[in-house]
């Protein structure tokens, strides 16, 4: 944080601008993103820990648990949530036949019946693949009515140097069509990160989420404490959607996201140990064990390239060509040997590869540890599809020579948009 030009997490409003385009092509959300995600029950879990407000809950891994906890509850009405990392769970449906993956009941009874349609099944939703994602647990919850909703976030912002809050009293929508449409709703304060959250600070964004009376106060405390939580879990961001108010006068965190700084799992072990892998992409984790930031895509052409910017960059123009990226795979800045031949291990290893494009700008990459790397997969992998190579940078005329005396069938191409038309090409003369 008191590096900012080092920090890589964008700034609010890129924030949003880069959660349109994610919602805006399907192909960028065909397979989870690399870091940290917690079921709702953790985040809840974090908040109270934390002293925020949260519905009371339970967490069950069996029907009969489920009925435990909701007779447990004694409260007026229950919710009970499938949890999955997925989005979209009120509308999923349940290879079991059971739609919806959110229910209201006022019957615990129900809820152990609920829930045996539930655990052990998949569900389908709109962010899930076409089998759907099998679910482990429920969370058994008490249901309050909402007076009112609000929309709250704590994120880091580059241009601010340091965290802040944004916040609009239109909450339970989408923050990206509030800002879209009524941009005067959405209100923003910069947090000194050596002050923290002033109480003036907290009391205005309290009156600006339109809270009146003593629950401007509430309302102040709860987002001080989130502040609290944001710095102690080293979080990039805490987005609460909604924030509410419930009728008997409570302020109350209905739904929260939190994102981590992977930068700092060294010191939040407790916290990535929560992590559930079983959702995760097998494919994305083996990158993970070398330092490999993967994201797989529906086409057939595999990028492999170093820098997130390049690598959209990249995709853009194939796509520009009339191709199609069948990945997104960044290689990062200290590049080693091995990692570039694993790379092409896993990029090989998908049966929709028809050709692979390797687009490299050495700046601290060695162009000519690429080249070996390439050349030692091409031989012991046996590479059977059409590489195309542009390297430009470090050590760049030493990694041409590498690879034009190895012998191997590698396209040589002079700039990125040669790269793109030479690999598509290459797919079309199959």
């Amino acid at each position: 944080y008191l590096f900012p030009e080092r920090h890589t997490h964008t700034g609010c409003w890129d924030f949003v601008a880069l959660k349109l385009r994610f919602t805006a092509d399907p192909s960028l959300q065909s397979n989870p993103r690399r870091w940290l995600n917690l079921q709702e029950y953790q985040s809840k879990k974090l908040m109270q820990d934390s002293g925020v407000t949260v519905q009371r809950f339970f967490v069950a891994e069996t029907p009969s648990a489920a009925l435990e906890a909701a007779r447990k509850l004694n409260a007026k009405e229950i919710v009970l949530k499938a949890q999955i990392l997925a989005g979209g769970r009120g509308k999923g449906v349940f290879n079991s036949g059971l739609k919806g993956g959110v229910h209201l009941t006022k019957d615990p009874a129900v809820v152990g019946e609920l829930a045996n349609k539930m655990l052990g099944f998949n569900l389908t939703t709109k962010q899930t693949p076409k089998e759907g994602v099998k679910v482990k647990t429920v969370m058994v919850a008490e249901a309050l009515d909402i007076a009112r909703e609000t929309y709250f976030a704590i994120l880091m912002d580059r241009s601010c140097n340091g965290p802040v809050m944004v916040g609009s009293p239109q909450g339970g929508v989408d923050i990206e069509e509030v800002a879209a449409k009524t941009p005067e709703l959405i209100f923003k304060e910069v947090i000194d990160i050596f002050e923290g959250v002033r109480d003036e600070q907290a009391l205005r964004m309290a009156v600006n989420l339109g809270f009146k009376g003593p629950l401007e106060r509430q309302a102040a405390d709860q987002i001080k404490k989130l502040y609290d939580l944001f710095l102690k879990v080293d979080a990039t961001q805490v987005e609460v959607n909604p924030l509410g108010e419930t009728p008997e006068g409570r302020v109350v965190c209905f739904d929260a996201k939190i994102n981590f700084d992977d930068n700092a799992e060294f010191r939040q072990k407790d916290v990535f140990a929560m992590e559930d892998m079983t959702e995760s992409d097998p494919t994305e984790m083996e990158a993970a064990k070398y330092d490999l930031k993967y994201i797989g895509l529906d086409g057939n052409i595999a990028c492999f390239v170093n820098g997130a910017g390049l690598a959209m960059a990249t995709c853009d123009i194939i796509d520009l060509h009339g191709g199609k990226p069948a990945n997104f795979l960044d290689l990062g800045g200290g590049v080693k040997e091995n990692q570039v031949y694993q790379a092409f291990k896993l990029l090989s290893a998908d049966p929709k590869v028809e050709a692979i494009l390797v687009n490299i700008f050495g700046g601290i990459v060695n162009c000519a540890i690429v080249a070996k790397g390439i050349t030692k997969a091409c031989r012991e992998l046996e590479l059977k599809v059409p590489l195309v190579v542009r390297l430009e940078g470090t050590n760049v005329q030493e990694a041409k020579r590498i690879l034009s005396e190895s012998g191997l069938p590698i396209m040589a191409a002079n700039d990125l948009d040669d790269a793109a038309r030479k690999a598509v090409a290459s797919i079309a003369k199959k």
